[in-house]
């Protein structure tokens, strides 16, 4: 036999098999997932239609993941429950949305005075934080996946200006996580309302305030239309981590290429949807001191009055909940270096230069 027609044979052997071998490490894979936030929130909405279509991108559309505002499938706060119950296979949320099941929740999506979206990074990354929340969400049929940050928030609207700690007595006050409690001890009386909820309850007078995330997503809400005193800054969020959250078993039964994909998608939106807000917020913020929102930032009394409550509430948690101390001894070390290395050159470059360019 000719030599020429045997190795052409030996080389041609491989393409034969190619196709079915790939068929089979790719196999078509159908999604169902869910965001806690309403359509109109484009940024927040939009970071989980950007994952989906990064995924069926880097699988060449073979894992595909339809997506879902909040209330077409559940409610905005039921995603966990949704996802852990199989009923969707995933979800876009915070972790502190549900902290009426375990306060160890709250510390994966922002803690007051806490670390901002870099710090927060870094401890997910490297300092343990990721695997400290898969130790907690796998009790509860879940993996999640870091994807998105908003950077550090708004303080929220308010109908009255707030002078002092005594202006917060009584205050109904819309609020997320922990912050809640915070504020319960400094005298206001917050509520957690869903995104597409806030909007109706202020303008009805069932509360006084309502935070969300900043100007971007505020002024599609036109919350200055109901409340014009808008603070600064919202301490208890320096930044807000979202999560892709999948089912257990779901996420087990994919192959690795498909969860490697999920990966690479969550970890460019943690990134864009930062990046998003810093471009975006600046501009709405004009706009709505346009449209009358008075500008407002947090009397010094009342920081101060929320730092020390703040310490306290993390001490009563830690004694009552013993994952929550020890995801906030993990936590609370790692802000003790940020904040050290940060004060050195983050902030010494921020305090002369933003003070330098606001006086030209």
């Amino acid at each position: 036999m000719d030599r020429r027609l045997i190795l052409g044979a030996a080389a041609a052997a491989p393409v034969a098999f190619a196709a079915p071998a790939l068929a089979q490490s790719m196999p078509e894979v159908r999604w169902r997932a869910q965001s806690s936030f309403p359509r109109v929130f484009d940024v927040l909405y939009g970071t989980l239609e950007r994952v989906a279509a990064r995924v069926a991108q880097l699988t060449e559309n073979r894992f595909r993941i339809q997506v879902f505002p909040a209330g077409e499938i559940v409610g905005g706060l039921q995603v966990l429950d949704a996802v852990q119950a199989g009923t969707i296979e995933a979800g876009h949320t915070a972790s502190y949305y549900y902290i009426g099941k375990d306060v160890a929740f709250a510390p994966f999506t922002a803690m007051s005075f806490g670390l901002n979206f870099r710090q927060m990074t870094a401890w997910f990354r490297h300092g343990g934080g990721n695997q400290l929340a898969n130790d907690l969400f796998r009790e509860y049929n879940i993996h999640g996946i870091t994807a998105g940050d908003t950077g550090a928030q708004m303080g929220g609207w308010f109908r009255n200006e707030i002078r002092s700690v005594s202006d917060l007595n009584g205050l109904k006050f819309r609020i997320t996580g922990l912050a809640g409690q915070l504020f319960t001890r400094l005298g206001a009386a917050p509520t957690l309302i869903a995104p597409a909820d806030i909007y109706p309850s202020l303008e009805r007078g069932v509360i006084d305030a309502a935070e969300f995330v900043g100007p971007h997503d505020d002024e599609r809400a036109n919350y200055v239309r109901v409340a014009r005193f808008y603070y600064a800054p919202g301490f208890w969020e320096p930044g807000a981590r979202l999560h892709f959250m999948s089912n257990l078993r779901a996420w087990n039964a994919l192959p690795d290429l498909y969860k490697h994909a999920l990966e690479v998608a969550c970890a460019e939106a943690d990134s864009d949807m930062t990046s998003r807000y810093d471009h975006l917020n600046p501009q709405a913020l004009r706009r709505l001191v346009a449209a009358g929102a008075q500008l407002r930032f947090w009397p010094r009394e009342v920081l101060q009055a929320a730092w020390n409550a703040n310490e306290a509430l993390n001490a009563d948690l830690a004694r009552q909940n013993p994952r929550f101390r020890t995801i906030m001894e993990s936590y609370t070390a790692y802000r003790g270096e940020m904040y050290q290395w940060h004060r050195v050159v983050e902030n010494s470059f921020d305090n002369f230069a933003f003070g330098a360019a606001a006086a030209r």
